[in-house]
C-alpha cells in the first residue's frame, strides 16, 4: 500500500468516526479498521520473512541490494559530492555541482525503513 496512504488511514478513519453517533458503535468501528490496518501489516512481514529466509540470493538479497545502493547514494549525496567539490575549490580546480538526488533518496529510504505511516498509527493509538 502506498505510504501516504497508510499515513492518511488513521486521519480518515477518525474523521469518518465522528458521524457515528454512538459512542461505543463508534470506538467498535475505530477498533476494527485499526484491526485491519494492523492485519494488512502483519501479512506483509510475513512475507518479508519468507524471503528473507529463502535460500537464493535473487530473493533474499534484493531488500539488502537496495538498502546498499541507497546508503551509497546518500554516501555520495553528503560527503563525496561535497568534499570532493571543496578539495577542487582548494587545489584551484573548481568541480561543478552534480545533480541531486536527495529528493528521491529520502522518499526511498524512508519506505525502506518504514518510517512515516506505521509511527503515526502508533501514536494515534497510545503505543510507544
Amino acid at each position: 500500500m502506498a505510504a501516504w496512504l497508510i499515513a492518511l488511514a488513521p486521519k480518515l478513519i477518525e474523521l469518518l468516526a465522528q458521524y457515528i453517533p454512538d459512542p461505543a458503535a463508534r470506538e467498535k468501528a475505530v477498533q476494527s479498521l485499526f484491526a485491519v490496518l494492523q492485519d494488512g501489516d502483519r501479512a506483509q512481514m510475513a512475507v518479508n520473512q519468507q524471503e528473507a529466509s529463502h535460500a537464493s540470493l535473487l530473493v533474499a538479497g534484493w531488500r539488502p541490494a537496495i538498502g546498499w545502493t541507497c546508503a551509497a547514494a546518500l554516501a555520495f549525496e553528503y560527503l563525496v559530492s561535497p568534499l570532493g567539490q571543496w578539495i577542487g575549490f582548494i587545489v584551484g580546480h573548481p568541480i561543478p555541482k552534480p545533480p541531486t538526488l536527495s529528493d528521491n533518496l529520502f522518499e526511498l529510504m524512508m519506505g525502506m525503513l518504514g518510517l512515516g505511516a506505521l509511527r503515526s498509527l502508533e501514536k494515534i493509538r497510545k503505543v510507544s
